[in-house]
């Protein structure tokens, strides 16, 4: 029915939003290809790290906005039905599309980046205190450790703590993890 064809639609439109390539794009305009560069792996970190901390905020905020943008519109449209419960599950469906786009891009054969930062663009509008926090934890892990992967590995732990810390509805939990 209707709102089968809604959530075919948006999961479908957020994938297709998370395949968009901005780490590529960001290093081929300077002169770099960022899959044979550093790690070879098409995310901010790796930009950041080839070519400097300027160009990895632009990818990180791009690869955010494939997160954000999906969930943000799904709880949009959900907002008609149930906003507490529909847009919710709509978004957090359009957010998991805009990873799996990020991570397993068609476009690029399904080889793509991590996905931390379209998750943590999706939950920028999901849960706006958590997604600061633990951007905040980022920062200073990664500082501390001069590896993005652990803050990454110990964010993305956290992230469903934080949810469950914020009251949210219990079925959130397992759907962050």
């Amino acid at each position: 029915t209707a709102v089968v064809a809604i959530w075919i639609v948006v999961v479908i439109a957020a994938y297709i939003v998370g395949t968009f390539p901005s780490a590529v794009l960001v290093a081929r305009a300077n002169g770099v290809d960022i899959t044979t560069a550093g790690s070879g792996n098409p995310g901010a970190a790796n930009v950041a790290r080839v070519l400097g901390w300027r160009r990895g905020i632009w990818v990180f905020v791009l690869d955010a906005a494939k997160g954000a943008l999906p969930a943000a519109a799904s709880l949009l449209i959900g907002a008609g039905d149930n906003p507490s419960i529909y847009g919710r599950a709509l978004a957090y469906a359009g957010a998991a599309a805009a990873v799996l786009g990020h991570v397993a891009p068609v476009t690029r054969r399904f080889r793509g980046g991590k996905g931390v930062a379209t998750g943590g663009g999706a939950f920028a509008v999901l849960s706006p205190v958590v997604f600061l926090v633990l951007i905040v934890t980022w920062v200073v892990v990664s500082r501390l450790t001069r590896t993005a992967a652990v803050a990454s590995v110990i964010v993305v732990t956290a992230l469903p703590v934080g949810v469950w810390t914020m009251g949210r509805r219990l079925w959130e939990v397992p759907a962050t993890v």
